[in-house]
């Protein structure tokens, strides 16, 4: 799946709104010292890898990373997400909607092949849209620590963004979104178990 056309990290960034579920707010604190993330370079790629330790009910972390028909209610700039047809564990999900920053709004429409592994793995690639490559997987550990949640990505987007946004808006969007993830499981998991919100 490699591909001829050089990447930036400009272009990477448009990937992530459609790979990494988000939500508005910020995660609890708990939560948030247990997050960890590396972004790096390797050869036309750019890939990035993030962690959490949570203290939830593993299925429902389950529940938040396979709910495709619903990411659009809780990821920004995701206008629609859906399920086009599904046979058995593997599903073709379409999402459409646009990543912005500043005055730059660039549309983005991808198909994505998921394949599953309840309740521990998923697996997703770009089969049609306008990011030109794209590998990802989320993968649930358990343990007497709480469950790991692990994201790792690989990407070459088919447009460019402006020149000038860099690594460093890479890595504080990686974060922003991943926090947000792990933000909505939590408050899943406290809805389910009768807690009071954060």
């Amino acid at each position: 799946m490699l591909s001829s056309m050089s990447v930036t990290p400009t272009r990477f960034c448009a990937a992530l709104v459609f790979t990494l579920a988000v939500a508005p707010g910020l995660v609890r604190a708990a939560a948030a010292e247990a997050i960890e993330t590396r972004i790096e370079r390797q050869g036309e790629f750019i890939t990035v890898n993030a962690s959490a330790l949570m203290q939830v009910d593993a299925r429902i972390a389950w529940e938040v990373l396979s709910d495709y028909d619903n990411l659009a209610q809780f990821i920004p700039d995701m206008k629609t997400s859906r399920i086009v047809s599904r046979e058995g564990n593997r599903a073709l999900v379409e999402q459409k909607g646009e990543f912005g920053f500043f005055f730059y709004r660039q549309p983005v429409d991808v198909t994505l092949e998921v394949l599953e592994q309840p309740p521990r793995r998923i697996d997703a690639r770009r089969v049609a849209g306008n990011i030109r490559e794209l590998e990802t997987r989320y993968e649930l550990g358990t343990s007497a620590a709480g469950v790991r949640f692990d994201y790792s990505g690989r990407f070459i987007p088919a447009f460019s963004l402006p020149p000038l946004i860099g690594m460093p808006i890479v890595r504080r969007i990686v974060e922003r979104r991943f926090r947000a993830m792990v933000e909505e499981i939590v408050r899943r998991d406290a809805l389910a178990r009768g807690r009071p919100k954060d």
